[in-house]
């Protein structure tokens, strides 16, 4: 019988979603394939930004398991709305980058749900 996903499963996944997401807006933005983020914004590059931001949804998958990963989940959600958040409904390009967006808005809530609606779950040991 399968058993159900731990919120580590819920973040790990969430996390590596974000991760490929961003990463890949990052490929684009070297590559010059639109749609592609800005280089910079207002508050800073965005090919550091990017990189800082899938470095962190990265380690917060592969520790996961674990209090630290969980808590780098937090960071990693942020990031992640900075670059999808609702403010992206408004933005020309959306035709272009809903399902990033859409998807990105969908894994930030697997995180929240995850570390909101269930704050007494154990973490899982993790199975090797």
């Amino acid at each position: 019988m399968p058993q159900p996903d731990t919120r580590a499963d819920l973040i790990a996944a969430a996390c590596l979603v974000l991760a490929v997401i961003q990463g890949i807006m990052l490929a684009s933005l070297f590559a010059g394939i639109a749609p592609h983020p800005p280089r910079a914004i207002p508050l800073f590059a965005m090919p550091p930004f990017l990189s800082v931001s899938i470095g962190t949804a990265l380690a917060g998958c592969l520790l996961a398991h674990r209090p630290t990963g969980q808590r780098l989940a937090i960071p990693t959600a942020l990031f992640a709305l900075l670059s999808f958040g609702p403010q992206k409904y408004l933005d020309p390009a959306f035709p272009e980058i809903w399902i990033a967006v859409i998807t990105s808005q969908a894994a930030v809530l697997t995180i929240a749900y995850a570390l909101i609606a269930s704050p007494a779950a154990k973490v899982a040991p993790h199975a090797n």
